[in-house]
Parts: structure tokens; sequence; C-alpha cells
């Protein structure tokens, strides 16, 4: 059948190298000089770690809800000079289990006193003096201590100061825990260097069975490492600067670990291949930075656009953990176009000169095993798509019973102080008192002025208040000293994480506080932690399809201008979707159905972060683009040669199967290690991002992608005139160059064959 079309083109030869660009220049000078460019990147690394050190930042969860019922709630309470609204609370519980506290009352009064003298404390609330601060028994009971500042972001130093104060108590025989805030500073250091070890370790192993050579496996890993420490410690200088989220450093180098591995990876595999053609490894090295060079140039800049996406949610506290990773990314990219070229040009033609196997380069002929699978994915393509979308269909089928919450301190390990405090509140005065929620009532100037009208309005909320389903205690409204404002605090028969307190919180904004005083003139809000962990849960919520359409659609653009093909842009997109919503379906199942969680060392079922969602789309979508356009990069390389959409699929496939198998087992290896961090979030995120690599480089590499070219056909390249005209030329492969270079065309449009 003829196929009518503007161009008609003459297959393009391999005859020599691609045009001679920006990047082949790079690489020839990096191969040809790579003692300055390792002494660069060690002077580099050395100065920033130093840097760091000295000028460093630190990392905590504090994030801006400007404009939600909770951040004015707790401005109207600061502006009227609400008694204890001032900074930022943190509860120190004490437990005396030989009798109760008052007996030991000098001890409690004393540690207040010093307590009171510490930096950066503004008041001192003690048990024993302190309405409702102890529980009926006796025994139980806290300080509530305000800090001028969040004490999470103060030096580690400063606990020691708190241990101190409190020594005496202690030696009293009282068990003293730090809560809040203050409970999040005593946390021990993260120890993610068990999980490095782990994932380099593992990489390692799969370098080595993988492609044999020492040099091999060593480079990649050189090249991640460095890049990694440079990214950490650039990251590091940026938190002095701005604010960062305390899971920052460990997804950065998650991140950072994870790319550079895999972008290093990619340019040796095809460097050694390019070995046995080219005119000498400097050759080799400037055409694989031309070629390769290009594709992880697009990849790293998908996946910081991905990341970037996420300032559409309009929460900084999320955008900013876009940019923590984000850095160590470019960053690794950056290692691996320059330092890896400098230690290929070093070790010229003795790459493989310590093997532990025979070094296997890129398949030449049609008799490889994946060779083989593409031929067999041709013979049955609509049998292997449908076993595909089904696969991910069964895995992704638990998303849809996704709940968003926060992770609260009763799922942190018994070892962490915070943990013991906000059981023994539990304990002692209830779950819902590890939450509770402040009512903050504006009144109109009748109200103000008029006490017998203020007092019967009082009396009305506490009776709607204590009347709420879910409502376990509330105290009598108290007005501010200027009138203006009714405070009660609300404590919830349930904790903070629970479905309940969820359902608890939306009762009040909607229903009752609107009900008792819509009529009077008067606007209630709630605030607190669990009232701001709710707001942000919402807007994190509601906005969440707004940062997949922006990602998507960046994606999207970026790969049609790759790839000079709508379909192929398409298909990409609604693939990486469905692998995403496939890893949101594990997620919700191990951590909010509890399905094999204590294998994870997760003893209660929890809901999903707010913003783990939103963070792990960004990622994998981005980490999905990575293997695409290594895959498609050529596929498309090998179209424009033989204008042959089978052969090469097939190509395309073979030629980067093992490269990309390998890369997201190390990848996978890499996250997966992080499952030994003690955060739940970190686990939730490690669990999302290394179950989606996986399923990314199988289900959709192996048996989506080139089932769906394989019945596209030639309609895969298909692209109107007037788009091709309109978009810029983003070419990851270099391919145009190389055919520019011998005169052959590069089409718009369907092609004549």
């Amino acid at each position: 059948m003829r196929r009518t079309g503007p161009t008609t083109v003459t297959p393009v030869k391999d005859t020599g190298p691609p045009g001679r660009g920006l990047l082949y220049g790079l690489g020839r000078a990096c191969a040809r000089h790579p003692w300055r460019v390792i002494g660069v990147w060690l002077l580099v690394l050395l100065a920033a770690v130093a840097a760091d050190r000295a000028w460093g930042g630190s990392y905590a969860d504090d994030f801006d809800l400007s404009g939600t019922p909770s951040r004015t709630g707790s401005d109207l309470l600061n502006a009227h000079g609400a008694a204890g609204s001032r900074g930022v609370a943190a509860q120190i519980v004490v437990r005396s289990d030989a009798g109760p506290l008052s007996a030991h009352r000098d001890t409690l009064t004393a540690a207040g006193q010093r307590l009171t003298a510490l930096p950066d404390v503004i008041s001192v609330a003690a048990p024993l003096d302190t309405a409702g601060a102890v529980t009926d028994d006796g025994r139980t009971g806290y300080y509530t201590v305000r800090f001028r500042e969040n004490p999470a972001q103060f030096e580690k130093s400063y606990v020691g100061r708190v241990d101190a104060a409190v020594r005496a108590l202690r030696a009293d025989d009282v068990t003293v825990e730090y809560g809040g805030p203050l409970g999040q500073l005593a946390r021990p250091a993260a120890a993610d260097r068990a999980s490095e070890a782990i994932g380099i370790g593992t990489a390692v192993l799969v370098l080595l069975l993988g492609f044999g050579s020492v040099a091999a496996a060593g480079f990649p890993l050189l090249t991640a490492v460095i890049g990694l420490l440079a990214g950490l410690s650039v990251l590091g200088l940026l938190a002095s600067r701005y604010a960062f989220a305390a899971a920052s450093p460990t997804l950065a180098t998650m991140m950072g670990l994870g790319v550079g591995l895999d972008y290093s990876l990619f340019l040796v595999t095809r460097h050694r291949k390019l070995l046995h053609s080219a005119e000498g490894p400097v050759e080799a090295t400037a055409r694989t930075v031309a070629t390769s060079g290009r594709a992880v140039l697009v990849a790293a800049l998908t996946v910081t656009a991905a990341l970037a996406g996420l300032f559409a949610s309009g929460v900084d506290f999320i955008g900013m953990l876009g940019v923590a990773a984000g850095t160590t990314v470019l960053v690794g990219a950056l290692a691996a176009l320059t330092l890896t070229p400098a230690l290929l040009g070093l070790a010229g033609r003795r790459i493989d000169r310590w093997h532990v196997r025979t070094p296997v380069d890129e398949p030449d002929d049609s008799g490889d095993i994946w060779h083989r699978w593409a031929a067999t994915v041709r013979r049955r393509p609509w049998t292997f798509l449908l076993l595909g979308l089904l696969g991910l269909g069964v895995l992704g089928a638990p998303a849809a019973a996704l709940r968003l919450g926060h992770v609260d301190a009763g799922a942190s390990p018994v070892s962490y102080t915070e943990r013991r405090a906000y059981d023994l509140v539990a304990d002692g005065f209830g779950p819902g008192a590890d939450g509770p929620l402040t009512v903050v009532v504006t009144l109109d100037k009748d109200h103000r002025t008029t006490g017998a009208q203020r007092d019967a309005l009082a009396r009305a909320l506490r009776d709607a208040l204590t009347a709420t389903p879910g409502v376990a205690a509330a105290t009598p409204p108290k007005a501010t000293e200027d009138g203006a404002l009714l405070v009660s605090t609300v404590t919830p028969d349930t904790g903070p994480q629970a479905r309940a307190t969820t359902a608890l919180v939306h009762r009040l904004e909607d229903d009752v506080l609107p009900g008792v005083l819509s009529e009077e003139g008067a606007t209630g809000y709630l605030t607190g932690t669990t009232a701001a962990q709710q707001d942000f849960r919402d807007i994190l919520a509601d906005r969440l399809p707004v940062v997949v359409g922006v990602v998507v659609a960046a994606a999207f653009v970026l790969l049609l201008a790759v790839f000079r093909s709508p379909l192929v842009a398409l298909k990409a997109a609604v693939l990486n979707l469905l692998s995403i919503t496939a890893s949101f379906g594990v997620v919700v199942a191990v951590f909010q159905w509890g399905w094999g969680s204590r294998l994870f060392g997760i003893d209660e079922t929890v809901p999903v972060e707010s913003y783990v969602p939103m963070m792990m789309f960004a990622i994998v979508f981005g980490l999905s683009m990575d293997y695409e356009i290594f895959l498609l990069s050529r596929v498309r390389e090998t179209w424009l040669e033989t204008r042959d959409n089978h052969r090469s699929v097939a190509v395309g496939l073979a030629g980067t199967a093992r490269v990309i198998t390998c890369a997201a087992l190390i990848m996978t290896s890499v996250f997966l290690a992080f499952l030994l961090s003690t955060s739940v979030v970190i686990k939730m995120l490690a669990l999302g991002l290394g179950v989606s690599v996986v399923l990314d480089a199988t289900v959709v590499r192996l048996l989506l992608v080139p089932a769906a070219m394989y019945l596209l056909d030639e309609a895969n390249w298909w692209i109107p005139r007037w788009l091709d005209r309109l978009l810029p030329r983003l070419d990851p492969e270099g391919s145009r160059g190389r055919a520019e270079s011998t005169g052959a065309a590069v089409p718009a449009g369907r092609v004549t064959r």
C-alpha cells in the first residue's frame, strides 16, 4: 500500500559521527584532558563539602498555610493576645509510676524554672499549675513549653540543655519524654548510611554480573557517588537560605544516587559499543556524549521539569521537596556528562582489561534473547498488550481507596521520645489528647461590648461542641482580654490520624460552627496542629489534579519535540500514568490496608501521607520518562536509518534492554534499601518508587511499549507539517545531525515507501 506524504526518504547509513555540536566537543575535551576534569571535580567536591559544613542549613517540617481556616485562627489568637498563643508550643510529658505527681511538686517546680531560663523559651506552664494538664489518677501530666521559633530547627545540642533542665526529675524516678517539635529535634540522626551501602553494594553486583567489566561497573559508581556528595552539599547551602522539609536530604539521596548510576551507566554502555567502530577512545567518547549524552540531558531535564511541576501545588513545602530532589538530579547529570567521559578517556581501550566474566556489549545480530523477545511480542501484540494492562489494573485497583492524612508520632518507632510521649498522653488523657482542636470565634462589635450576649453565645457554643459526635470534651469558651474572641479547646474521641478525626474536623467547620454562629454575626475557625494538617491535606487533594495536568502536559510537549510524534508522546504519557496508578495501589494495600506492613516494621495501619502521592507522581513520571527516552531514542535512530518500524522496535529494544534492566535493578535496590528508614513517610516513598521502577522496566518497557508500537506501525512516526514546523528541534541521539551530515532528509508527515 502506498502512503503519501511530503517527503521521500533515503535510508540513512551510519557512515560517520553525528554533527559536531556542543556535546560532541564536551565529550572530546573531557576525554583528551581527563586529569584536569577529575581534578576540577575533586576541588569542587571538597569546596562544596567544606562550605556545607561551615554555612549549611538545617531541615525541618514547617509549611505556610496562609488563607486557610487554621492559619486565620492562629493569626487571630496572636493578634488579640490570647493566653498561650505566642510562639511554637511543645509538650514535655512526665509520668510517675510510684505515686501521684504531687509527691514531686518541688522537683517539678524547679524543673519548670530551669526550662523557663533556657534560650528561646517564652513561657512554661507546669502540669500541677495548669488546669487539665494532669490525669485523673494524678500520675501523668505535661509541661507546655512555648518557644520563640520552631524548636525542630534548633541545633541538636539544644536537646542536651533540655535534658539538663529535667535531670532532677529523672533522678526522682519521674519518666520524662519530649513531644511535638521538641520531640522531632530529639530524634536520632537519620541512619541512611546502611541504605546507601545496600544500594551501592547491589549496584556493584548487578554491574559486574550484567557487563563483566570492573571498569564498566566502577566508573558509574564513582561518578554517581561524587555527584551525590556534591549535590547534597549544594542542597545544604540552599537550606541555609530556604526552608526544606526534614525528608529533603533522604529524598535527594535516593534520587541522586539512582539517576547518577543510570546516566553514567548509559554512557559507559554506549561507549563500549562505539569503541569497535570509532577511530579511537577519544572519538568514541565524543560520539557517546554527542549521542547518548543528549538522551541523558533530555532525561535529566524531563525529571527536573516533573519535579518543578510540584510548585503548581501552590505549597512551597511541596515545591521545595522537588527542588531538593532536582538538585541532586542535575548535579548527577552534570557529573555523568563530564566526569564519566574523563574516566572513559583515561581508560582508553583498557576499559575491559579487568573483568570477572566475558564483557558483554550491545547485540549486533537478531539471534540474541532480546531480538527473540521482540519477535515474540510482534507475533501476538494484542495478547501482550492486554496482559500488561490487566496486570497494571489489578495492582492499581486499591488506589481507588486512597485516603490521605498525616502520619503522626504514633507510627514512629518506640525508640523515639516523641512516640513515647505520644503513648503516655494517649494512655493517660485519651487518644484525642494527642491532637486537640482550638476553636476561635470572632465577635462583632455588639458582642464585644455586651457581656450578656457574649456569655449566651459561649454557652450555646459549648453545648453544641459537647453534643457533637466524636467530641470527647470541650472547655468552656473564654473571651480574650479585649473581648474580640471566644476560645475553646476540643478533644476528639480518636487520635489525630484516624478517619473519624478527619470527619470531626469537617463536621465542626461545615456544620456545627456555622449553625451556632451565623445568626449571631460571629465566625468560627479551627486551629492547632491537627486542624493545620487537615487543611494541608485538603489543599493537596484539591491541587493534585493540577499538578498531574501540568507535569503530563510538560512531558508530552517535551517528548513531542524530541521524537516528532504525537502518538509516541501520548502513548508514553498514558502508559506512565498506568504504572504510577499501580504503584499507588501497592502503597495503599501495604500501609493503609496493612497487607504485609509488619515486614516493613510498621505495627499499625496509617493513612497515606498527604504529600506522598504528589511527590511519587512527579518523581515516578520523571523517572519513567528516563527509560522512555533511552528506549525510544534508539528506536527512532534505527527508524531514521531503515524506515522499517518492526526492525526499529526490535533493534531499539535489544540495544537498550540490558542497560535499562540493569539500571532498573540498581535504582530499585537503591529505593527499596530505604525501607530500613525509621520514617514511615520515607518507607512509603521507597516502596512506591521501587515498585514503580520495576513495573516500568518490565511490564511497560518489555510488554506495553513494543506491543503498542507494533500495533501502531508507521503511525508511530506521523506528525502534521504545521506541528513539525511549530515545535523546537530537540534530538536525543544526534540522529538528525548524522542524517544531515550524510545529506539524507529528516521528514515531516508520512513517508513514501
